[in-house]
């Protein structure tokens, strides 16, 4: 059954590795260097963060990993306004189904989205809250099999279970799962991440250059 949330806050849940060099971006590294790698991730940590409050849709929560109280975020500063909350331990699966139950908790509608994709601006996050007033769900795979958006009504912890994280079939396997339990779906265009460096051609002019001094790498593509 679908649900109306027209009246329904839409939380943007931007799930972010913390901001240095050797654990952001790491993929990245032969090409552009530690400190490069890491200063891009940075650049994309922001975008993401100013793209989630500028489409306005609702909450924006930054879902971190390390703490983000430890010494790893400390010179990293981040938009005013935002929530920040601990992605906790466990696998991907289940840190990811940690902040999207906490949500459904509060009453809220959710989009998961990592900082991985340069195409994550506002228009397409206000367009896929607008999806989640006439669909229980919305789903922008990635071109490498994973998805690089996920928005949901409600909780169901079969979307987070048993899925083999940062493999080519996690899009696939919750689109099926979604349809399996009844939930009425859209699925939006296929969307590049920037995970190795045959994806920097994705990036905009001036923003693969290694330049800058920080970091920043989401998971919510559901590849790590």
């Amino acid at each position: 059954m679908t649900v109306d949330v027209a009246a329904k806050p839409v939380r943007i849940l931007v799930f972010a590795k913390a901001p240095r060099p050797g654990f952001a971006k790491t993929r990245l590294i032969p090409a552009l260097g530690a400190v490069g790698a890491a200063a891009l991730a940075h650049r994309m940590l922001d975008d993401t963060l100013a793209a989630a409050v500028a489409a306005a849709v609702g909450p924006v929560e930054l879902v971190a990993t390390p703490h983000v109280g430890t010494l790893a975020w400390s010179d990293i500063a981040l938009p005013a306004g935002i929530a920040v909350t601990d992605q906790g331990e466990g696998d991907l699966g289940r840190r990811m189904a940690r902040a999207m139950r906490r949500t459904a908790e509060r009453g809220e509608a959710a989009l998961l989205i990592g900082t991985d994709c340069v195409h994550l601006g506002p228009a397409v996050l206000r367009a896929a809250a607008a999806a989640l007033r006439t669909h229980d769900a919305v789903i922008h795979p990635s071109t490498d099999g994973g998805y690089v958006l996920l928005g949901l009504t409600r909780f169901h912890p079969r979307l987070f279970s048993d899925i083999a994280w940062s493999t080519e079939t996690v899009a696939a396997v919750t689109i099926a799962r979604l349809r399996e339990i009844g939930w009425s779906l859209h699925v939006g265009k296929a969307m590049h991440d920037v995970d190795v460096a045959d994806d920097l051609r994705h990036v905009p002019v001036g923003r693969a250059d290694g330049d800058g001094d920080g970091d920043g790498d989401g998971d919510g593509r559901a590849r790590e």
